[in-house]
């Protein structure tokens, strides 16, 4: 996956998986090597599994932001298990430490789903409850084992708690960058709105004021009446043509223009955008067709992708241009779901003897790009 965030993602969740792994793989080894006897090998291997299970789900739990779901006898009767088995090895000799690692790994999943306050207390009193079992199957405990105990169960927590706060903190990246995306399209929409309002503001304001006036004239005064009414047509004529100027200024930047405009909105949502090429070779008659194609293809971009990188590529050869809008986000969307933008993007460019082709790459991005020529 070539996606940085993506990547942050899967190594967290290796890192949380590699706990219970490793128990189990520590724990499967330690039962065909010790001579427990039958009965305690079962049992030992009982506890394990059920440890086991129980940390994966919780551990899953948490990393779906199931914070407060804390399941007290549930918790407690795991803990009873996974404290038996502790109790069971501490009676042999030598004590395979990595067997403590069992109840630990309940206080740790237990405190991943706790508040701060009472993370403290589960931590404290679970390592006490280990220790305190540890001593009392093994009468030669000591106080390095003691220590080396409760190194054991701290580190397992530090652990998880930490790769768990990483593992959060990707997410909350993850949806600043989905606000911030949304915000560009946002403020984009707004700087054309105001425009339109600015422009049309004063012209409906007259022709509102205007038509009042003439419809009290009728009947008294039909001829000032009749010049209102001219004045009226005459006002909204200009006004329809203001519109159309608004609308083709925003429509009808050239590719220059466009492509400063995405790079000055992409990178200010964290996409690293790079040009490769020069737009001002490219054809007057072209740039305004090629703005339209860099304006939809920074709009798809912003709405449909999780992209880290940008990348737009400027080629003329002769009187032929092509330019490819690259990405490394999800591979777009289904066209039927990409509302009209693209179709009348396709439209422009056949009107203009182009094509434009749209769909993933092989690198797990998307591509827009078009193509047209200078016609005699």
């Amino acid at each position: 996956m070539s996606n940085p965030m993506g990547r942050l993602r899967q190594y967290t969740w290796f890192s949380l998986a590699m706990g219970p792994a490793l128990l189990t793989l520590g724990g499967t080894l330690d039962l065909a090597t010790s001579g427990y006897g039958a009965v305690r090998t079962t049992g030992l291997a009982l506890a394990l599994a059920v440890v086991v299970v129980q940390h994966s789900r919780y551990l899953s739990l948490a990393m779906r932001g199931g914070s407060g779901s804390v399941r007290w006898p549930e918790h407690a009767a795991t803990f009873a298990v996974a404290l038996g088995s502790w109790a069971v090895v501490s009676t042999q000799h030598p004590v395979s430490g990595l067997w403590a690692f069992v109840p630990g790994a309940v206080i740790a999943h237990v405190a991943l789903l706790t508040p701060m306050a009472a993370r403290v207390a589960i931590g404290v009193g679970g390592t006490a409850a280990i220790v305190t079992v540890g001593a009392w199957g093994n009468a030669e405990t000591g106080a390095d084992d003691v220590i080396g105990v409760v190194a054991l169960v701290a580190t397992l927590a530090f652990v998880e708690l930490t790769t768990m706060w990483f593992w959060r903190l990707v997410q909350e990246l993850d949806r600043a960058r989905d606000t911030a995306r949304a915000l560009a399209v946002a403020e984009e929409r707004l700087r054309f709105a105001a425009d339109l309002h600015d422009i049309q503001g004063h012209n409906l304001q007259a022709i509102a004021l205007k038509g009042e006036l003439t419809e009290r004239l009728v009947g008294r005064d039909d001829e000032t009446a009749r010049k209102l009414a001219a004045e009226i047509a005459d006002l909204a004529r200009t006004a329809l043509a203001e519109t159309r100027e608004v609308v083709q200024g925003y429509r009808r930047a050239d590719l220059g223009t466009e492509i400063t405009n995405a790079v000055g909105i992409l990178e200010a949502v964290g996409i690293t955008t790079t040009v490769v090429g020069d737009a001002g070779e490219v054809p007057e008659q072209l740039q305004q067709l090629f703005g339209a194609l860099v304006r939809e293809g920074t709009t798809n971009v912003l709405r449909h992708s999780k992209a880290e990188r940008c990348t737009v590529l400027i080629s003329v050869r002769g009187e032929e241009v092509r330019v490819r809008l690259q990405n490394d986000g999800v591979a777009g969307v289904p066209e039927e779901q990409a509302g009209s933008g693209l179709a009348g993007l396709r439209e422009r460019f056949a009107a203009a003897g182009g094509r434009v082709d749209a769909g993933p790459t092989a690198e797990d991005g998307y591509e827009l790009s078009g193509s047209a020529g200078v016609r005699a």
